[in-house]
């Protein structure tokens, strides 16, 4: 299992901070977050500080927790993904997801998608695009939502054959699980539910997604031989508590365990670097 770490909270340069201290402190991944307007919490632009993050760091993977693409013209995200792609010599991964409502960048702006139908269309065109773009071949697209013709993105990025990209999941929702089956990896929710997962629920969703990857693929379904399974959660507060928590999401099938803490108040700056101090939660 991999360890990431997700800088929440704080300022431009705190959070670039924490990116050098999950490198310093024996963490897998560092990631940082796409919103445009939640509530009172700063925010800032994921690819500008993953590119500062990249030039500032040498080993950990590299991405935010998730990129909403039904929000972001894929063809610039294809240009900023291979970026800093090359910036960090091939670390960054592209977690994505739908999105909510509740952020003002869908909400409180014309022209938007605005039904979580709509999102979902978009981010599988999204998706097709950005796996075309990063051929660095010339490549049209004609869907819905999006028309691309004869459009070259280049040079490729330094992955191949694409930028990993890990698709949320929702357990058991067998269409949103159907879209993270098709790619690199999967970020595991639970369907509807605002309740953690368990490793139960882990265990059940990486059988459905092994076996639905095995009927793809003897379908022909291009699909890589790596596949991650991404749980992203608080683990408890005591270091041997919170080693066996994600030790049981590690027996259940999960590649990479996220630390992610969502609460302004209890996730300050000075209590994130904290955590990321005391190292990834490994017995």
């Amino acid at each position: 299992m991999r360890y990431g770490f997700v800088g929440s909270f704080g300022g431009a340069a705190q959070v670039l901070a924490l990116a050098e201290q999950t490198e310093a402190h024996g963490w897998d991944g560092f990631f940082t977050w796409d919103g445009i307007s939640v509530g009172p919490m700063d925010t800032w632009d994921p690819w500008v500080l993953l590119g500062a993050a990249a030039a500032r760091t040498e080993r950990v993977t590299l991405g935010a927790m998730v990129f909403p693409l039904a929000r972001r013209r894929p063809w610039k995200v294809a240009r900023e993904a291979l970026t800093v792609d090359h910036l960090s010599g091939g670390r960054l991964v592209v977690p994505v997801g739908l999105g909510v409502g509740d952020d003002g960048g869908f909400s409180h702006v014309r022209g938007e998608a605005a039904t979580s139908r709509e999102r979902a269309e978009r981010l599988d065109e999204a998706l097709a695009i950005l796996d075309r773009a990063w051929t660095g071949e010339p490549f049209s697209w004609d869907g819905r939502h999006y028309a691309v013709t004869d459009l070259q993105i280049g040079p490729p990025p330094v992955q191949r054959p694409r930028v990993p990209i890990w698709v949320v999941g929702a357990w058991p929702a067998e269409r949103s699980m159907e879209r993270a089956a098709r790619w690199d990896g999967v970020v595991l929710q639970r369907a509807r539910s605002m309740v953690p997962l368990t490793p139960a629920d882990v265990a059940e969703g990486v059988a459905w997604l092994t076996g639905r990857r095995a009927l793809l693929r003897a379908e022909g379904y291009p699909l890589g031989a790596a596949y991650d399974v991404v749980v992203s959660d608080a683990s408890p507060d005591h270091p041997a508590a919170a080693a066996a928590h994600v030790e049981a999401f590690r027996e259940a099938g999960a590649t990479w365990w996220v630390e992610a803490r969502w609460d302004p108040e209890k996730a300050t700056p000075h209590a994130l670097l904290d955590r990321i101090r005391q190292g990834p939660p490994v017995g």
